[in-house]
C-alpha cells in the first residue's frame, strides 16, 4: 500500500510537471527573447524544414530517445517507450500553449515585461525537469539525456550533466542558421538557460517539492 501512495503521488507530480513545461517553455517562445536551449533548436529546426513546430519536436525527440539507448549501453524497452509516450503530449502543448500565450498579448508586454516573463518561465522550466526526473517515470528524451549523462557518467552533477547535454541543440541551431541565415527563438533567455539551468535545477531538487527524491534506474 505505501509503494501504491508513493508511485501515485510521483504520478501526479509528473502529470504536473508536463503541464508546467510544456506552458514554460511556450512562455519563453511568446516573448521573444530567447527561449530554452532545446526549445530554441525545435523553433529552428521547425523554421529550416518548413514542418510544424509539435510534429517537428517529436521528431526530434524521438532521434534523442534513440540516442539515449546507445548511452545506456543497452535496449531500455520501458525507458524507449516512456521517452515517447512523454514527447506526444509535450510536444502538441508546447505549440498550443505558445498559441495561447500570444492570444493573451505576451509577445506586446513592453521588453523590461517580456525580460521578466523570460526569465520565470526559464526557472519553471528547469523546476519542471527537476520534478519529473525525481519521479522517473516518464521523462522528456532530452532531459533524458542528461539525467543518463548526469547519474551515469557524471556522479550526479546536474550542471555539467546539462551543460554537455546541449551539444546536440547547439549543433542544430548552428546548422538551421547556415541552412537559412536566420536565428529564431535564441537570444537573452538562451544565454539564461546555457548559464543557470543545471544551477536551477539542482536547487530545485532541494527546495521544490523537496520529500519527493530521484528514483534514479538505467533499466
Amino acid at each position: 500500500m505505501a509503494k501504491m501512495k508513493k508511485f501515485k503521488q510521483r504520478r501526479n507530480f509528473l502529470i504536473f510537471s508536463i503541464f508546467l513545461n510544456s506552458a514554460a517553455n511556450a512562455l519563453t517562445i511568446s516573448t521573444h527573447l530567447g527561449s530554452a536551449v532545446w526549445t530554441g533548436s525545435g523553433v529552428n529546426l521547425s523554421s529550416w524544414i518548413h514542418v510544424p513546430l509539435g510534429t517537428t519536436l517529436f521528431i526530434y525527440g524521438l532521434a534523442i530517445t534513440v540516442m539515449n539507448q546507445f548511452l545506456i549501453g543497452h535496449f531500455a524497452r520501458w525507458r524507449f517507450f516512456s521517452n515517447l509516450l512523454y514527447i506526444i503530449p509535450f510536444s502538441y502543448l508546447v505549440e498550443f500553449f505558445t498559441y495561447l500565450w500570444n492570444l493573451i498579448g505576451v509577445p506586446d508586454l513592453s521588453l523590461p515585461m517580456r525580460v521578466i516573463v523570460d526569465i520565470i518561465g526559464l526557472l519553471s522550466v528547469a523546476a519542471a525537469v527537476s520534478i519529473y526526473q525525481r519521479c522517473n517515470i516518464l521523462m522528456h528524451p532530452n532531459d533524458d539525456l542528461s539525467y543518463i549523462l548526469r547519474f551515469k557518467f557524471l556522479k550526479g552533477s546536474a550542471i555539467w550533466g546539462q551543460w554537455i547535454s546541449y551539444a546536440p541543440p547547439l549543433l542544430i541551431i548552428l546548422l538551421s542558421y547556415l541552412a537559412t541565415g536566420h536565428l529564431h527563438a535564441i537570444g537573452f533567455g538562451t544565454i539564461w538557460a546555457l548559464v543557470t539551468q543545471g544551477v536551477v535545477m539542482q536547487w530545485s531538487d532541494v527546495h521544490v517539492f523537496p520529500k519527493l527524491k530521484h528514483h534514479i534506474n538505467f533499466g
